[in-house]
């Protein structure tokens, strides 16, 4: 990328969000078309070696963080994360989703889904935490992965990551706009414009998601500190709203309204752990920020869901502002204002949230040249991704312009599941292998771990969804504790947390892997086709260019390692040659 300590090209300084040579295909394959062809023709051998290859901690720690030209500002404390994690989550499901759930799919037993959800992201918090302390760097769960499970594994995660962002970011974004309809006693679609000759799912264009998202982007790239102040002022005002919802509406509470009940799935976040370089002492922030976080939201959703249900017979909540309207139906329809002002102000800190942690996902996964350099570059002055930043809300905001909540929503849980369940793997990689420490034996049986581990929560999320009966528990739970057991027993741990662990491994983290691919087994086949089609896109892109660029990237820096070591070696052989020759001259 050219550029150092955010100086470019004979000392001009680089401007936020602007163009220059190279920024995107700096590569040796790149150079040309003849490299690049010679570059296609050993796809092979260079898929072979992203496949095998891993990052270690200190290289995610110095050298590719580097590479943003300039730092990110440590800034942040637990008081900060928590407030980030409660932002990033009271707001999306408490307001967007938990009534579109109750009235589709599970009826009052959706509380049931937040409390199955509230354990598996308290689980995955574990293994995020862990892995923040361990390896605080902007990426999140792509530096983890890349560190555990390789590149390839690393970038398909990282494109389900972004997915993952930018969906949820419209999502909120959509629904913003039905509350500010609710706040103007509007119905949503006199906000937007409707084309009748397009699909409903994408014909309700939504130009105030994108004013909305324009303003988060200029909170985000000003400051993280700036980002964190707002979100906390907001989020305490939040909690407020939401302890008057829960008051007013149990007073309206009728209990015939909780019936039926069956259960449905859950969804939790990460976005706090992209913001492990920017605190200021992660062995103690991130846990306490992410754990806390994690026990105050799940208490709401759990209260939050409980309320509705029991205000409102769960067949006639409204898809689109459900609190709001179950107030106007039990009679106390200026109770809607607050709830929709309430409303407002816990999607924005999802909003801006979001923007912060996607940014920052961006630019790890751009330090490794998996995506352009551009975008991760870090600015002077503000110590923010603005690139990243910008990039990812315009894409944000083009999804929110056109798609539909309830398809937003569906391909949102798949992402996030996807994800928990492959950090969980690559902390389990993490405590049981360890290069030149692991035995081939213990590999062996790693492996046939995991493989029993991920067959049989297969297995039991597979039977869930396609029988009633008991039959098939019999064997495939069995299975799993068979797999968890003999890692537990069979296989020495490789590796020790130095200052915060996850505990109780591997049952936890084992637990969290069979509850996340259970969840999966609970979303419809049309999101999945549509993650596959995604995860395609994603294949194509990094066998043409990612795959290339962070070989290059990649085999560069081991150039470099090497040439530093040797000197190293020189320097030490030089200074044993000195210290020879000055004892020889004492002795004369």
């Amino acid at each position: 990328m050219a550029v150092d300590d955010g100086v470019v090209d004979g000392g001009v300084r680089r401007r936020g969000c602007t163009f220059r040579k190279n920024d995107f295909f700096p590569e040796e394959s790149f150079k040309s078309w003849e490299n690049y062809g010679r570059a296609v023709k050993e796809t092979p051998f260079r898929l072979k070696d992203r496949v095998l290859s891993r990052s270690n901690d200190q290289t995610e720690l110095v050298e590719v963080k580097a590479r943003s030209s300039n730092e990110m500002k440590k800034t942040l404390n637990w008081w900060d994360l928590m407030w980030f994690g409660i932002g990033a989550v009271i707001g999306s499901g408490i307001f967007v989703l938990t009534g579109l759930e109750a009235k589709e799919d599970a009826g009052p037993a959706v509380v049931l889904s937040y409390v199955v959800s509230g354990i598996s992201a308290l689980l995955s918090v574990f293994c995020y935490t862990e892995f923040a302390v361990e390896i605080p760097v902007a990426g999140g769960s792509f530096a983890y992965l890349r560190v555990e499970l390789g590149d390839f594994v690393a970038f398909i995660a990282a494109g389900n990551i972004v997915l993952e962002y930018v969906i949820s970011g419209a999502a909120v974004a959509r629904s913003w706009t039905s509350y500010f309809a609710t706040l103007c006693n509007k119905d949503p679609d006199d906000f937007r414009i409707v084309v009748h000759s397009m699909n409903p799912d994408y014909g309700h264009l939504d130009p105030i998601a994108i004013g909305v998202l324009i303003a988060i982007t200029f909170l985000a790239v000003y400051s993280t500190k700036g980002s964190s102040i707002f979100n906390y002022i907001a989020s305490v005002f939040h909690l407020l709203i939401i302890a008057f919802i829960i008051i007013a509406g149990l007073i309206k509470a009728k209990p015939e309204n909780y019936t039926p009940f069956l259960p449905y799935e859950a969804r939790g976040f990460d976005a706090v752990s992209t913001m492990a370089e920017e605190t200021k002492n992660p062995g103690r922030d991130i846990p306490i920020g992410l754990v806390g976080s994690m026990v105050i939201t799940t208490l709401a959703y759990c209260l939050m869901a409980v309320t509705l249900c029991l205000m409102q017979d769960y067949r006639n909540i409204d898809r689109n502002a459900p609190f709001s309207v179950a107030f106007s139906a039990v009679g106390w329809d200026w109770a809607k204002y607050i709830v929709a002002l309430g409303a407002l102000k816990g999607m924005t800190t999802v909003l801006l949230v979001s923007a912060v942690g996607q940014a920052r996902y961006l630019t790890h996964i751009a330090r490794t040249h998996m995506m352009p350099p551009w975008f991760a570059h870090v600015d002077e002055r503000t110590g923010t991704p603005v690139n990243a930043t910008i990039s990812m809300l315009s894409a944000t905001a083009i999804i929110a312009f056109f798609t539909d909540l309830g398809i937003l929503s569906s391909l949102l849980s798949i992402s996030t599941l996807f994800i928990f369940m492959l950090v969980a793997v690559g902390l389990l990689v993490r405590r049981y292998y360890s290069s030149g420490v692991t035995t081939k034996e213990n590999q062996v049986k790693l492996i046939l771990c995991l493989v029993l581990i991920l067959g049989s929560s297969c297995g039991i999320s597979a039977y869930w969804a396609s029988s009633d009966g008991w039959i098939g528990y019999t064997v495939s739970v069995p299975l799993w504790a068979l797999g968890t057991g003999g890692l537990w027993l069979g296989v020495p741990q490789a590796k020790k947390p130095k200052l915060w662990g996850v505990p109780l491994v591997p049952w936890l983290p084992s637990l969290s892997i069979a509850i996340n691919i259970f969840l999966l087994g609970s979303i419809d086949k049309d999101s999945f086709i549509r993650f596959g089609i995604w995860s395609g896109f994603l294949l194509v892109y990094y066998v043409l260019l990612g795959l290339h660029a962070s070989y290059d990237t990649a085999k560069e820096l081991e150039k470099k390692i090497s040439s530093r070591d040797g000197d190293k070696q020189w320097n030490k052989v030089e200074e044993g040659v000195e210290k020879e020759m000055s004892t020889t001259a004492v002795s004369n």
